[in-house]
């Protein structure tokens, strides 16, 4: 296992594993390495997800824990595990105050669909009065 940026509890790491458990890889990396563009698309898959799966391919054993520290040390992420050429990343997105602030979405009252549906909804309301 390679050094992490954040240092995690045992526990909040496998609870990650067990989260990463269902995941499906989002990122390829194969014969060109870790170019920026790679590095780029890991980082806006980190943002929107916080836990991601990192697939390799055609990586020497010897490359993949090097690999996955510079990954680590590069997006200021941590590593949660490298199973084979699987490796799992996770970095706690930083909290939006500003969508935090915003409204809670309601839930709209849904438009009858069929004339039949709108006669019940009137009838009961009727009722209710």
């Amino acid at each position: 296992m390679t050094e992490n940026i954040t240092p995690l509890s045992p526990t909040r790491r496998r609870a990650l594993r067990a989260a990463a458990h269902h995941l499906n890889p989002v990122v390829s990396i194969s014969q060109k390495g870790l170019t920026p563009s790679v590095l780029a698309e890991i980082d806006r898959c980190l943002k929107a997800h916080e836990l991601i799966k990192v697939r390799l391919y055609g990586i020497e054993r010897e490359d993949r824990d090097a690999l996955f520290a510079e990954i680590c040390t590069a997006l200021d992420c941590t590593a949660v595990q490298h199973i084979g050429n699987l490796l799992v990343l996770w970095r706690e997105n930083p909290k939006n105050p500003a969508a935090q602030e915003s409204a809670p979405a309601t839930r709209r009252k849904s438009a009858p669909t069929t004339k039949k549906q709108a006669a019940a909804r009137s009838e009961a309301s009727s009722r209710k009065r």
